[in-house]
């Protein structure tokens, strides 16, 4: 027996003006993922950067610079990784394809935003332990939500905590070779072992009170995430003039990220039809590290220390105001603005031998940035074969810092942007329509793009040279936004069992384009030259795709076919570097394709559902500029999962993630001068990882 009630995930996608896809609770659940970005690499047009199984900042249409992330519609703040968000504390995730005037205009690929449990749905007391194993080590994990309400009074708790321990193995070859002749003029080779553990604490809640036509709600989330790290390298040469800096090293790392958010909200219905909204988001983010490392001769005689001491504190502060008021027939306008000040305190000592590095730009570091955000939108329905939209958002950015030399410079910036999505159904009653959107779109660059303060490279010693493949990096206080034009074009057709077919095609226009760019210059922080990479904006570049997606039953097409649900997505991807040649000038990251296929099937006269997914992204080249190519290697991933009901109350689920565990390929191609080319690979192995989760409803 099959019982639909309510509004699901698929019809709330159908009914918005601006496209979106909504993934919610049960397909959050499905797989048992330990990870938001093991959710998010199955959904149409995201990538995950990294190697299978260990994470990455997402991607949508393979551009990651480019993706807005939000947290309940908040911005992410520096630093933070969604996969520190436990999937247990997340109601559903939106993908919007296109900038709305509401969700903000710094989305030129998109925007992922991840909705924490809202408030009282259901009654829910509920508990979940993960066991997980990969390479012989356990990764155990827990998490508690409770959804229930008390008179007037909603309340939602969610905790998590989750421990990791990995083995991560690489092997980097670097090759320096003489185009002229062909022959291999030097030939490094260096292996490393790394142990890893972490910890991760969250804690989110929302404490919903209902007013008489209004309500006020309060959502903290804390987070704690603490790791170690241990890592021992061996570097041999078989070729080359001069012998390796070392022989052997070994690094050790410990840190931590620590935040906490307060939002609070109120709405207010009038009697005129009017809606009133407040939000208050203050938080704070601090990041820790420690990190040594020590370098060896052949013999174990000590060559050179070198330790870095960081702590960077992010404090933000946010007031959003809006006011929407429905004018009836499907008519509504929404005017809102927004106030926010970031706060951001950075110090950083670096010794060599106990000696302090880069001491121009001194240890301790103030920025703050400031923004202002006014927009309107109006949304309304023509005819029943018409709903459209129509937005502007103008947003003005200003950051100042404080520091030695030029290593915060003041940076201003505004950006006006007009939208504009609508819906045709050719049929009012039908279930197919066409999607199309106008769009201007924009990034700012952030804190760590502007600040000139150098990273050095801990491979090469600060005193002499380093190579064009491990490069110091810096930032550039003279960084522009970046402005994009957009076009989408969707056809969607929506079936009666709840699944759906849709193609997509949108095209991006980029002026300002950023790009980090690797120099040999002369530095302040090293009496001899040194490569440097640094963001500049080197021009414009465009970009299209196609996203196709496919969700339904098998029976729907083949008569007394078993009740297979099938979903899959195929998205590709074209783009152009003006000012780089080619070929393989694309943006950053951007792979030529991405591909899902999956399948989940209820076994009948059981109380059994298995599935598995199939992730593809082939390897591919990028050449960053006319003396820069990056290398990536194909990713291919394999998921699968089963699980058992017991009873309502009880459930347990088995998955298998990155079954077929291939090598992952990273690197780089860099022209010395005009003879002599340096090539560094790092290929890292990876492995299967095994996932028991219990569910208990109590």
């Amino acid at each position: 027996m099959e019982i639909r009630g309510g509004q699901n995930s698929t019809e709330e996608r159908r009914q918005s003006t601006a496209s979106k896809i909504i993934v919610g609770r049960d397909e959050i659940e499905r797989f048992g993922d330990a990870t938001v970005g093991e959710i998010l690499r199955r959904l149409p047009g995201v990538t995950m950067g990294g190697a299978p199984g260990r994470g990455g900042r997402p991607a949508m249409r393979g551009m990651a610079n480019f993706t807005q992330l939000l947290v309940d519609g908040q911005r992410v703040p520096p630093g933070f990784s969604i996969d520190s968000i436990n999937p247990e504390q997340i109601e559903r995730i939106e993908i919007l394809r296109a900038p709305t005037a509401e969700t903000g205009t710094r989305a030129i690929a998109g925007t992922i935003n991840i909705v924490t449990r809202e408030g009282f749905v259901r009654r829910l007391n509920e508990l979940v332990l993960n066991f997980g194993h990969e390479n012989g080590r356990f990764q155990p994990g827990a998490s508690w939500t409770r959804n229930d309400s008390v008179g007037r009074l909603i309340y939602n708790v969610s905790v998590g905590v989750n421990r990791s321990e990995r083995r991560n193995d690489a092997l980097t070859t670097t090759v320096e070779e003489n185009l002229v002749t062909g022959l291999v003029q030097r030939a490094q080779r260096e292996t490393a072992q790394e142990l890893e553990e972490r910890t991760v604490a969250t804690v989110s809640g929302r404490l919903q009170y209902r007013l008489d036509g209004g309500v006020l709600i309060l959502a903290p989330f804390l987070l704690s995430s603490r790791g170690s790290a241990e890592r021992n390298s061996q570097l041999s040469q078989s070729l080359g003039a001069t012998p390796p800096l070392y022989a052997t090293s070994a690094t050790t790392r410990d840190g931590g990220f620590d935040l906490g958010r307060l939002n609070g909200t109120w709405r207010q219905r009038l009697a005129s039809g009017l809606r009133l909204e407040a939000n208050l988001n203050a938080g704070q983010g601090t990041f820790d590290g420690q990190s040594a490392r020590s370098e060896l001769d052949a013999a174990g005689a000590p060559l050179r220390r070198l330790t870095d001491d960081s702590r960077t504190t992010n404090r933000n502060v946010e007031l959003r105001g809006k006011a929407s008021y429905d004018l009836g027939s499907g008519h509504a306008l929404v005017a809102g603005t927004e106030v926010e000040n970031l706060r951001r305190s950075e110090r950083r000592v670096t010794l060599q031998n106990g000696q302090p590095q880069a001491t121009d730009f001194g240890e301790n570091l103030e920025a703050r940035s400031s923004r202002l955000a006014l927009y309107a939108q109006d949304e309304w329905n023509p005819s029943p074969k018409w709903s459209a939209y129509a937005g502007l958002r103008w947003e003005s950015i200003d950051t100042e810092g404080q520091g030695s030399g030029d290593s915060m410079p003041k940076n201003r910036s505004s950006v006006f942007s007009p939208l504009a999505h609508a819906v045709y159904k050719p049929d009012p009653n039908g279930r197919d329509q066409v999607r199309m959107s106008l769009t201007r779109s924009y990034r700012s660059p952030n804190l760590g793009d502007l600040i000139a303060r150098p990273s050095l490279s801990g491979r090469y010693p600060v005193d002499g040279a380093n190579t064009a493949t491990a490069p110091d990096r810096a930032g550039n206080p003279a960084l522009r936004p970046e402005l994009a034009t957009g076009v989408e074009l969707g056809v969607e057709r929506y079936l009666r069992s709840g699944g759906m077919l849709s193609a997509n095609l949108f095209y991006r226009d980029i002026s300002g384009l950023i790009r980090a760019l690797t120099t040999l210059e002369t530095v302040s922080w090293s009496p001899v030259p040194r490569w440097v990479a640094r963001p500049q904006n080197i021009g414009g570049a465009s970009t299209a795709g196609i996203e196709l997606e496919a969700k339904f039953r098998l029976d729907e097409l083949v008569k007394d076919a078993p009740r297979l649900e099938l979903h899959g997505n195929l998205s590709l991807f074209r783009s152009r570097v003006e000012q780089v040649p080619g070929p393989d000038n694309r943006l950053d990251q951007q792979p030529d394709f991405s591909l899902n296929l999956g399948a989940d099937y209820r076994v009948r006269g059981w109380p059994l559902t298995v599935g598995a997914n199939y992730n593809l992204v082939p390897a591919y080249d990028t050449r960053l500029s006319a003396t820069q190519l990056a290398e990536l290697g194909r990713k291919q991933v394999v998921d699968a999962y089963a699980q058992w009901t017991f009873n309502p109350q009880l459930r347990l689920r088995f998955t298998v993630s990155n079954a077929l565990a291939e090598d992952f390929l990273i690197g780089s191609q860099v022209l010395l001068d005009a003879a002599t080319r340096e090539v560094s690979r790092t290929v890292q192995p990876t492995t299967v990882n095994y996932r028991l989760r219990l569910e208990l409803r109590l």
